[in-house]
């Protein structure tokens, strides 16, 4: 058995496209180096590095039978490796704004579009409750809890009692909790 020595790189791909498995060693021992140290420079990441070069020989590989012949195998060889680096970084890109994304929806989940949408009901719920006070309730209310005044404040403005003012906002608050059930713990939180 003599062993196998190509002269060129034509010869190496003629054979490992022949299905000489000891061509394609040889081009992996041949290029491997050099691929790796192509993928390093544009990766600074030895290890991706590797990685993207075996995936490049381990493609070249499942495809030998269907790959077309190249004048240059060392510049198909940069080209593949060079494509897979570009995919991968578009790839590592899309996963950073993704990850970015989400880190912000936990640090903001009151942005959630679902928060957004509790949010505006929420807002509906109080508006309507607030509108079922009679007027005057209503005003002392707002009032009170709006415009921050207190009972004295409101009594003077609207000259009516203190007392008067404390039954208004109690009889309000009293209205507005069966009015909106559930909702009227979180409507305390902000009135």
């Amino acid at each position: 058995m003599t062993a196998f020595a190509p002269e060129s790189d034509d010869d190496l791909l003629n054979a490992f496209h022949s299905g000489n498995k000891e061509a394609f060693e040889i081009i992996y021992d041949r290029y491997w180096l050099l691929l790796i140290r192509h993928a390093n420079h544009m990766l600074n990441d030895e290890e991706e590095a590797k990685d993207v070069v075996q995936e490049v020989f381990t493609a070249l590989w499942s495809r030998s039978d269907s790959l077309p012949s190249y004048p240059n195998l060392a510049a198909f060889l940069y080209a593949v490796t060079r494509n897979r680096i570009l995919n991968r970084l578009k790839h590592f890109k899309i996963e950073a704004k993704y990850l970015a994304q989400v880190e912000h929806i936990i640090q903001h989940p009151s942005q959630m579009p679902d928060s957004r949408v509790r949010e505006q009901d929420l807002k509906r719920v109080i508006e309507e409750g607030l509108n079922s006070l009679p007027p005057k309730m209503r005003e002392v209310f707002e009032l009170s809890r709006k415009q921050h005044k207190t009972h004295k404040e409101i009594a003077e403005q609207l000259n009516i009692s203190d007392k008067t003012v404390k039954k208004q906002i109690n009889n309000a608050l009293r209205i507005l909790k069966s009015k909106m059930g559930d909702s009227f713990n979180i409507f305390l939180t902000f009135f």
